[in-house]
């Protein structure tokens, strides 16, 4: 028993068609909604090659994935996606209107002892919804691809019950998810907050100090990425010392950039039609590979170092 046998999730985006396929191999039947027929059929495809990565990884028989989109059931109507559910997850546009209307639609439509999830990245939804939502709605919101990472950011508004929250954290971390529970909302939850300062740091470099994108990376990747996956930033300053941090903080070697929210660097990459992986090219240029191949390369290499990390914890890989 997965605790939500009937899951809604609304929007087949970036997210929605990925939240479709983890909650179907939980156990779930899924309906994924949303108004455009073509996002309905691309969020097929991308299901069905996510499953055949995973596959491919080992991390998902063969037997579950051939059942997997059986359990996905695409629909055009909202109403239709929540009027037996038992979980609606909410993955439509950052857009404060967009959200109001899909919120109303919900409290019409939905059960009444549904629980309403959002996945948003940045905006206080709660004041958005009519009031008969409060009690049961969350934020759940997750790290893309969520089929393959883990963290999920679990924050109640002002009126939630918190059984809501209870149940919610016991499904995701039975399903071997990493939930982390927020007391009250937090702009940015944890991760998102400190990947905007080093997000803003990083744009200081580019458009101040002439730094290369590939110095830059090669420095996360091979400076930082390998410790911060271990220990994390404060287990690692015990390795270093809180002697030395001290110092460190008293010395101000490091002064943050004020918000500029934009970046000329950026802005020429745009207007050279350079936005990332699906034009082929962004920081970088991907040769013309197909995006499909690129998404999958990705995440082959992403669930490699899962199960490599995977191991580190549970004591076989020292």
């Amino acid at each position: 028993m997965t605790g939500f046998a009937r899951v809604a999730v609304l929007g087949a985006g970036t997210m929605g068609h990925a939240l479709a396929l983890v909650h179907a191999l939980a156990g779930c039947t899924v309906r994924l909604q949303d108004v455009r027929p073509e996002a309905l059929e691309r969020a097929r495809e991308l299901i069905a090659a996510a499953l055949a990565t995973l596959c491919e990884a080992g991390e998902v028989a063969a037997e579950a994935a051939a059942r997997t989109p059986d359990r996905i059931a695409p629909v055009g109507s909202l109403a239709a996606a929540v009027a037996d559910a038992d979980l609606v997850i909410e993955t439509v546009v950052e857009d404060r209107e967009v959200k109001r209307e899909v919120y109303a639609a919900i409290a019409r439509a939905a059960p009444a002892e549904a629980i309403l999830a959002s996945n948003t990245s940045y905006l206080d939804v709660f004041p958005l919804m009519p009031e008969a939502l409060g009690p049961r709605a969350v934020i759940a919101h997750w790290y893309t691809p969520p089929y393959i990472l883990d963290l999920v950011d679990l924050v109640p508004g002002p009126s939630t019950e918190p059984s809501v929250l209870d149940r919610l954290e016991t499904f995701y971390r039975a399903i071997g998810k990493r939930p982390v529970r927020f007391a009250r909302l937090l702009a940015g939850y944890v991760a998102n907050r400190l990947q905007a300062a080093m997000t803003a740091e990083i744009f200081r470099l580019l458009d101040e100090e002439g730094i290369a994108p590939e110095v830059i990376d090669e420095s996360i990747r091979h400076g930082l990425g390998l410790r911060l996956l271990l220990q994390g930033q404060l287990r690692k300053a015990d390795f270093t010392g809180l002697e030395l941090v001290a110092r460190a903080l008293a010395n101000r070697s490091y002064t943050p950039p004020p918000p500029r929210g934009r970046s000329p660097t950026l802005d020429r990459l745009l207007a050279e039609g350079r936005t990332g992986v699906l034009a082929g090219r962004g920081f970088y240029d991907y040769g013309g590979r197909p995006a499909e191949e690129l998404f999958r390369e990705r995440d082959r290499k992403l669930l490699a170092l899962k199960r490599a990390w995977r191991a580190i914890e549970e004591g076989r890989g020292t």
